[in-house]
C-alpha cells in the first residue's frame, strides 16, 4: 500500500474538526442475538478482519515539509499505519440497556488522528438478546458509501449487489456562460469551472438573505451529543408516493419537514412561519474515477415547509423543491458549494478550515442526508442485523442533523443532535413516526 493525498473535500473535513465537532460519521447497527456471549464473540471477529481490510490500515498524516515544499505543502495524505493494532479500534463495552444513549455518549469521542481514524464499538445488550455496534468513521477517511464498504468487508461474507452505473452527466442549458461547446478543452473546462463558481457564490450570499433563524436548529457548540432513531414501514413510504407522485425521497424529506413542525410547536418554540434550509447531500462518485479517490460531493439546498400545516402541501412543496433542484443540477446552486473546495489550494484549507466551519451555520440550518444500504440481509458471526441508524456529522453552529437508511423493508431514521442544545431528542424521533402515519391517512382520505 501506498500513500495518496487527500482530495480537496476530505482535506476540509480534516481541517474543519474541532474537540467540540468531531467529523466523524457513523452508524448504529442492532443484531439479534444467538447466544449471551453473542457481542464479546463479534469483537473477536471485527478485529481479527479488520486486519486484513487495507482501507481499515490507512492513517491520515501531514504533508508539508516547510524546508522541501512538496506539490501538496499543506495538505495530508492517507499512508499504511506501520503499528496498526486492531485492538486500539474494535471496543468491547458493558452491557448496555439503551444502545442510542450509550452510543450517543460514544460519538462524542473525537478519534484519535494519530492512528486510522475509525472506531467499531460493540455494546451488548443487558436483556442477553441483542447487541449493537457502533461504527465510527471520519469523514476524511470515507463518506457515507465508502464507510459502507469498509463496515460490510468486516461483517460476515456476503455476496454485495454491483453498484448501479449512473448515466454520465448531460450537458447543462443557460447560465452565466455563453456556448463554449467549441472552445478548446483546457479553455471550455476552465470557463466552466468559473461560471459554476459565480452561479454558486451567487446563491449561496442570496440563501443567507432574509433569513429567519430557527432557534432549535442552532447552538453554541457543547461537545456533547445525543442520539434517536425512528423506523417507518418502507410499504407505508411507498403508498404516500404512489398517492401523490414525486419520489421516495421526496417522501421522506417531507416526513422531517412535519416531524419539526410537530416538534417545535410541542416544545413551545413554534413552528409558524418556519421554514429552515435543508441542505440535502449529493453522492458525484462514479465507478472506476481516476485519481484522487475520496469524497465527491455536490448538495441540493431547499427550505423545509415547517410553517405549513397541510402535509399534504408540504409534501408537494418539497417535491416541487427538489425537481428544481434537479433540472439545475448538482454543479450549481448554493447547495454545490462543496465543489468549491476542488478549487482551494492545501494550504487554504489547512488555514481556513476552521473559518469554513464555522460559515456553515450561515450558509444552512439543519442536514438531511440519504445513506445507501444493501438490500440483503447482514450478518455478524450468524447474528442477523435487524435495524441500522445513519448517523451524520453535526456542523459547527448547528444543533441537530438527519440521516435516513432503508433496509430490509424499513425506513431508518438517525438523528444526531447537541445533547444540551436538544434534550428532548425523544420527541422529534417519535414526531417522524407520527408525521408518516398522517401522511399515509391523509393520502388514504
Amino acid at each position: 500500500m501506498t500513500s495518496d493525498l487527500l482530495a480537496p473535500l476530505d482535506l476540509a473535513f480534516w481541517n474543519m474538526e474541532s474537540a467540540e465537532h468531531p467529523m466523524h460519521l457513523g452508524a448504529l447497527g442492532v443484531f439479534t442475538a444467538h447466544s449471551p456471549t453473542a457481542g464479546a464473540h463479534a469483537a473477536d471477529l471485527l478485529a481479527a478482519r479488520a486486519a486484513a481490510v487495507p482501507g481499515l490500515r490507512m492513517r491520515i498524516r501531514d504533508t508539508w515539509r516547510p524546508f522541501r515544499l512538496p506539490l501538496g505543502f499543506g495538505g495530508a495524505a492517507r499512508e499504511p499505519d506501520p503499528a496498526f493494532d486492531p485492538l486500539r479500534h474494535v471496543l468491547l463495552h458493558a452491557p448496555a440497556a439503551d444502545f442510542h444513549a450509550a452510543a450517543g455518549r460514544l460519538m462524542e469521542r473525537p478519534l484519535d488522528r494519530c492512528r486510522p481514524p475509525w472506531e467499531a464499538h460493540v455494546l451488548p445488550g443487558a436483556d442477553g438478546d441483542s447487541f449493537a455496534v457502533l461504527f465510527k468513521f471520519h469523514h476524511a477517511l470515507a463518506d457515507g458509501l465508502r464507510a459502507l464498504g469498509l463496515a460490510a468487508a468486516i461483517l460476515d461474507p456476503a455476496d454485495l449487489p454491483t453498484a448501479h452505473k449512473a448515466r454520465p452527466d448531460e450537458p447543462r442549458r443557460g447560465g452565466l456562460l455563453p456556448d463554449v461547446r467549441r472552445l478548446p478543452d483546457t479553455v471550455r473546462g476552465a470557463l466552466s469551472d468559473v461560471g459554476r463558481a459565480l452561479d454558486i457564490g451567487a446563491s449561496v450570499a442570496a440563501s443567507t438573505l432574509a433569513v429567519r433563524p430557527t432557534p432549535a436548529l442552532t447552538a453554541d457548540p457543547t461537545g456533547t451529543r445525543r442520539i434517536a432513531g425512528a423506523a417507518v414501514d418502507l410499504d407505508d413510504v411507498h403508498r404516500i408516493r404512489k398517492a401523490t407522485g414525486g419520489t421516495v425521497n421526496d417522501v421522506l424529506i417531507a416526513v422531517v419537514a412535519g416531524a419539526l413542525r410537530r416538534w417545535l410547536d410541542e416544545r413551545g418554540d413554534g413552528s409558524e412561519g418556519n421554514a429552515p434550509r435543508a441542505l440535502i447531500p449529493v453522492s458525484r462518485r462514479r465507478p472506476r474515477t481516476a485519481h484522487p479517490q475520496g469524497n465527491r460531493l455536490s448538495g441540493y439546498l431547499l427550505r423545509l415547509p415547517v410553517g405549513d400545516p397541510d402535509p399534504l402541501s408540504r409534501l408537494r412543496a418539497v417535491r416541487t423543491a427538489m425537481d428544481r433542484n434537479k433540472d439545475a443540477g448538482p454543479d450549481r446552486g448554493a447547495g454545490a458549494v462543496a465543489l468549491l473546495a476542488d478549487h482551494v489550494p492545501a494550504l487554504g484549507h489547512r488555514l481556513g478550515g476552521p473559518l469554513v466551519g464555522r460559515a456553515a451555520r450561515l450558509w444552512f440550518d439543519i442536514l438531511v442526508t440519504s445513506v445507501p444500504l444493501p438490500g440483503l440481509g447482514l450478518k455478524l458471526g450468524g447474528n442477523p442485523l435487524t435495524e441500522v441508524y445513519p448517523l451524520a456529522p453535526l456542523a459547527p453552529g448547528h444543533s441537530l442533523a438527519v440521516a435516513v437508511s432503508t433496509y430490509r423493508g424499513r425506513v431508518h431514521y438517525g438523528l444526531v443532535a447537541d445533547a444540551e442544545a436538544v434534550p428532548d431528542l425523544g420527541l422529534l424521533a417519535a414526531a417522524l413516526t407520527r408525521e408518516a402515519e398522517t401522511l399515509l391517512t391523509a393520502c388514504a382520505g
